[in-house]
């Protein structure tokens, strides 16, 4: 039974694994087996040492998803991949009468052409080995909702939603898992305003039936399921993690 969540001998990559959620999901699937190629903007060597320390196996690449072609020569140069996690990604928060084009250019490349650039490049090098893997995206409670000023963002998760499903549709048959997660509101940096505002976080937890804040382990676990044999014929889902918000 065990084997069925190992990912001993597969090669993944995770974009964002500096930090909170994609750091969590580097080092968990590290411990599952994986090499882990840390990708981010920022440096990754606190989440290779924390890795290695463990006893895993993991590199830092470098890779700012603000310039796509260097991303994807990045992702291309580092030889056979098994896992591709896209959870890097970025939000700019202003009323939409007010939302900047530069913005929403910079959130939509970087959240949704950014996913589909990494995935359909890796996508590609399975084919050519005649391969199977598992890409997971990093979606969100804007997938499913509108949220307040964050027209660009909402825009980007929906689509990747939508994208993750079109793209499981065409590789599933080739043995590549598309799948995603839709984080609820987890302990990150990115919610750290929130949960100092006593107010809004008291509204938050007011809604959430498990009655805390995720942690970033809460989104790591079920990547480490979508990537592993256990999850073979799971294709173009988009799975909430998020403390049964969406159910309330």
């Amino acid at each position: 039974m065990s084997d069925l969540f190992s990912l001993n001998g597969r090669r993944a990559l995770v974009t964002g694994a500096n930090t909170g959620i994609g750091r969590a999901i580097a080092e968990a699937m590290a411990a599952a087996g994986a090499e882990v190629l840390c990708a981010g903007r920022s440096s990754t060597t606190e989440t290779v040492e924390a890795i290695e320390a463990s006893g895993g196996k993991a590199a830092s690449l470098h890779m700012d998803l603000a310039n796509l072609p260097a991303s994807v020569a990045a992702l291309e140069a580092v030889g056979p991949l098994d896992i591709l996690v896209n959870n890097a990604g970025i939000i700019r928060r202003e009323d939409a009468v007010d939302f900047k084009e530069d913005d929403w250019d910079a959130v939509i490349d970087v959240n949704l052409k950014a996913v589909f650039l990494l995935s359909q490049s890796f996508a590609r090098g399975l084919r050519e080995r005649n391969a199977g893997g598992a890409i997971i995206n990093i979606a969100s409670l804007l997938s499913f909702q509108g949220g307040i000023r964050v027209p660009a963002y909402t825009a980007s998760k929906h689509a990747v939603a939508g994208l993750t499903k079109a793209l499981a549709n065409e590789w599933a048959p080739f043995g590549i898992n598309v799948n995603a997660i839709a984080p609820g509101y987890i302990a990150t940096n990115n919610t750290e305003a929130l949960r100092a505002d006593q107010k809004r976080s008291a509204e938050i937890l007011g809604r959430i039936p498990a009655g805390r804040w995720g942690d970033p382990q809460d989104i790591a676990g079920t990547a480490v399921f979508l990537a592993s044999p256990a999850a073979g014929y799971i294709h173009g889902a988009v799975i909430a993690v998020d403390g049964g918000w969406l159910a309330r």
